[in-house]
């Protein structure tokens, strides 16, 4: 049986930590392999990070997290209407979170947003708990 969810958390220092612990309640509740999650949570914050640190670099905005669970597929959206993906010489990033996420992820594909912003999708293989 899939299951859905989603919400947005305002853009700020505690988006990452409120996006995680949305997204494990969501996932515990549906079955998840709470080893499984460790790889969902690192990607999450890394995304969501990026999305208040690149997308609206300090100002306000909104972060929209998205969340589809069947069997042992999760598909992971993050979502920003923030400045979109650009070069950024003054970078307070390593440049290694978007990486990380591609080699924990089985799947990641980003866009951008009609309007301004983007969408990070990603695809993840979760057991289910016994």
């Amino acid at each position: 049986m899939a299951a859905s969810f989603s919400t947005s958390f305002p853009a700020g220092p505690t988006a990452p930590a409120l996006a995680r612990r949305a997204i494990n309640e969501f996932l515990r509740s549906h079955g998840a392999d709470p080893r499984a999650l460790a790889d969902v949570m690192l990607a999450l914050s890394e995304v969501v990070t990026n999305a208040v640190v690149h997308g609206y670099r300090g100002g306000e905005g909104e972060v929209r997290v998205a969340a589809e669970h069947a069997d042992d597929r999760l598909l992971l959206s993050v979502a920003d209407r923030g400045l979109g993906m650009a070069p950024r010489p003054d970078s307070p990033g390593l440049g290694v979170g978007l990486p990380l996420v591609g080699r924990i992820a089985n799947r990641v594909d980003i866009t951008a947003e009609a309007g301004g912003g983007t969408l990070v999708s990603m695809c993840f293989s979760l057991g289910r708990a016994n």
